[in-house]
């Protein structure tokens, strides 16, 4: 065929031939690119039903448009042969890179999410791949994964299955309890799944059993699943289970996507993503330049049990074991679980086991605390995960003085155990014990996030401060408490943001060394001051003070990366932080927020729906869910979200203008006029963003009014604002000259 026009694409090169047919690279004359042209063998559609079914999945397959799964751009039949016409990709396969050589760890992590990715894509509108092996994955000289033959491979010929066949074959079913309607099993014998195997219907989760032999590969450079001839192989599918890897969040990846039973294996693609994605991120300070058989220690440390007779006394017990995290994550090499994921799992009882699966650690530290006036007793055990086999164990009972003692005790007991080293030593930001006891009352107050709890942990701080001006912890708890106080709207930003940079100022003139800190300072400057050079000078900081910390991670992503407009940056830095801290609600959402400014709005509600799972009640991932439906066009599912998140908090101002702007922009516009007037009748007593009615003002197409609120949000200050860059909502604002005035009253640019 080389040399002959197909259409209007003249062929010029074969590129190979698998079960279904042949493949030639060829050019498209009309629009003058190169497209690859995979040609039906007859065999593979030997009756019209077939031939239909073809059809139908070819165009299935065709509506599936993302970056790692090669486009089909035509479907044509010529002399009695059904031709895909698709992308032209340059590169290799996955296998041809496999037989090469050892892929790097970083390499396979890299290309096991895209496939994943593609993955999730196509079982989300239906489409089963079927035949996911490395001969259908393409490697761009980019690093850029492509996933071939969608919904593709139930089509392949009728054939037995030769001694270890590469190609994408059919066979009839003898002996087995075929329920598929031809009584047929496709697929390539290595990489199928069981029920695959056994002729049964399939569904996503045989993929995952797939990808899981194809992440095997990839990873050891041998098959999961061999045997001497195809029948074999299917033996040793439905039997065996490969050789383990190490290091064990690998493993256990691995060994859930290989389970026999579809029951027992992760249940949807997007897991899988997910798990692979918190190694990798993880990894680029560690694990991804390992090999696979050394894994980088890796440990939770649990809400300490709070035994005192005095239930006010919990603030302590927390305090201690966050006091443990934050000098264990001072370690280069040291994976350790961030505060808010593994208090997640407070209370006695755990499940050790459940704890590590969820967390992706190989070891706990959990223990318990009981305070009774001067006198301290605290009990600890470091415990392995796999077998919750106890590592080590100590009791203290001390002095509250000692208390410094204890935590110092406690960390380089772990260490030892790990066979690490604590270098530098942990470090005192205070001798006053009494500054310290206040100091941890403020942090367990400044947790609960609310008016209340900022105001009292205010207070604790200064009192703290107080008793030790050079307390440089205790200045930064107090930034804190006043930026946040301003950002929930609790307080003009005007009246706290100054209080807040000058307490953060002297945090870091009396340590410079506080990440905690420079991520507080270069908020500031990104909320208030526009400062953006600032603000990413004192993030990045605060990053190379700590890189293991989700804060200063999620910060940088959500307060500099976001409103300058450098969103696919800021995605990566809120997935590293997840990586960190696994079952934070407020950096999922964040990142929920990221895909939704990203436009890739499926995304956005997948990670709104696991926030929802975390917490069903958390009225913010109800609102922001809806603001995602809305503008993907889905105005009732839109609705539905925000009496999900009234029923959440009846009291939510945000939930009103989001409401009025979804009715607006779906032709509603008498009653998004009506809930708007309410809405400002309300925001004459109580404090409403301005930037929460420009959105309304836009969406009823009335662009004075919803600049004379944008410009209110300037003059206040309003946190909000920073997405007046970034935000789709603005988009219909774009064009006009006072939108671009307002940017560069911001100090941002407009490219």
């Amino acid at each position: 065929m080389v040399g002959s026009t197909i259409s209007h694409y003249e062929v010029v090169e074969k590129l190979g031939e698998g079960g279904m047919g042949l493949v030639f690279k060829a050019r498209d004359l009309q629009l003058g690119r190169f497209v690859a042209i995979k040609v039906l063998t007859s065999a593979a559609h030997d009756s019209d039903s077939r031939r239909a079914r073809f059809v139908q999945e070819a165009r299935a397959a065709s509506s599936l448009n993302h970056p790692n799964i090669v486009t089909i751009h035509d479907i044509l039949n010529v002399d009695q042969s059904d031709c895909i016409v698709m992308e032209f990709v340059r590169g290799e396969t996955l296998e041809e890179i496999i037989h090469a050589g050892k892929i790097p760890v970083a390499d396979c992590l890299k290309y096991a999410v895209q496939v994943a990715d593609a993955l999730c894509a196509a079982h989300r509108i239906g489409i089963v791949h079927r035949d996911l092996k490395p001969a259908n994955v393409m490697v761009t000289p980019e690093g850029l994964v492509k996933v071939l033959d969608f919904g593709l491979a139930k089509l392949a010929a009728a054939e037995e299955i030769p001694a270890e066949s590469e190609s994408t074959v059919s066979m009839h079913v003898n002996g087995m309890q075929a329920r598929t309607a031809e009584g047929t099993i496709v697929g390539t014998a290595a990489y199928m799944s069981p029920e695959q195997a056994e002729g049964q219907r399939v569904d996503a989760r045989s993929d995952i059993f797939s990808f899981g032999a194809l992440f095997y590969e990839m990873l050891t450079g041998q098959r999961a699943f061999r045997g001497s001839s195809g029948l074999a192989t299917l033996t040793a599918v439905l039997r065996d289970d490969p050789p383990n890897l190490a290091p064990p969040e690998m493993q256990h990846i691995v060994a859930r996507c290989l389970r026999k039973d579809p029951d027992r294996r992760y249940q949807a693609m997007g897991d899988v993503k997910t798990a692979i994605e918190q190694i990798y991120f993880t990894g680029r300070s560690g694990i991804g330049q390992s090999p696979v058989t050394n894994a980088a220690p890796s440990i939770a440390v649990l809400p300490f049990l709070n035994l005192s007779s005095d239930k006010e006394n919990e603030y302590f017990s927390d305090g201690l074991a966050e006091e443990i995290i934050n000098a264990l994550t001072k370690l280069e090499n040291m994976r350790v679980t961030a505060r808010t994921s593994a208090f997640v799992f407070r209370g006695a009882q755990q499940d050790i086991g459940r704890i590590g699966e969820a967390l992706h650690v190989a070891n706990v530290l959990e223990g318990s605390v009981r305070k009774s006036g001067n006198r301290v007793r605290i009990s600890v055990q470091l415990i392995e995960v796999p077998e919750a086999h106890t590592l080590w164990s100590e009791r203290y009972d001390r002095e509250m003085t000692d208390v410094f003692a204890i935590q110092d005790e406690i960390s380089q007991a772990i260490v030892a155990k790990l066979k690490m080293s604590l270098t530098p030593p942990v470090k005192r930001y205070t001798e006053n014990a009494h500054a310290y006891d206040l100091y941890l009352k403020g942090r367990y107050e400044l947790h609960k996030m609310t008016r209340e709890g900022l105001d009292a942990s205010r207070q604790l701080f200064e009192e703290a401060i107080r008793l030790d001006p050079k307390y440089a912890l205790a200045h930064e708890g107090l930034a804190y408490s006043w930026y946040q106080e301003a950002f929930l709207g609790f307080i003009a930003p005007k009246e706290a943001m100054p209080k807040a940079g000058a307490a953060v100022r002297r945090a870091i003139e009396l340590d410079e060394g506080v990440a905690e800190a420079h991520a507080t300072l270069g908020v500031i400057l990104a909320l208030y001051d526009w400062d953006w050079a600032g603000a990413e000078r004192e993030l990045t900081r605060s990053i190379e003070l700590n890189s293991s910390s989700p804060v200063s991670r999620d910060v940088y992503a959500f307060y500099y990366l976001r409103p300058v407009g450098r969103v696919e940056e800021a995605i990566a830095e809120t997935q590293q932080a997840l990586s960190f801290d696994p079952l934070s609600i407020l950096i999922r959402a964040h990142l929920g927020f990221l895909f939704y400014i990203d436009k890739k709005y499926e995304h956005s509600i997948a990670q709104f729906r696991k926030v929802l799972e975390m917490n069903p009640q958390y009225y913010l991932a109800h609102a922001m869910m809806g603001n995602v439906y809305t503008l993907a066009g889905e105005f009732d599912a839109a609705l539905e979200c925000y009496r999900r998140a009234r029923e959440a908090d009846a009291n939510s101002k945000f939930v009103d203008s989001l409401e009025a702007m979804t009715l607006a922009l779906a032709g509603r516009r008498a009653e998004a006029a009506a809930m708007l007037d309410r809405i400002v009748q309300r925001a004459e007593n109580d404090y409403i963003s301005p930037v929460s009615i420009a959105y309304v003002c836009a969406a009823l197409g009335d662009k004075d009014r919803a600049f004379e609120n944008l410009d209110r949000a300037v003059f206040d200050r309003d946190p909000n604002i920073l997405g007046l860059k970034s935000n789709p909502i603005f988009d219909r604002l774009r064009t006009d000259e006072r939108y671009h005035a307002m940017l560069k009253k911001m100090h941002l640019t407009t490219g």
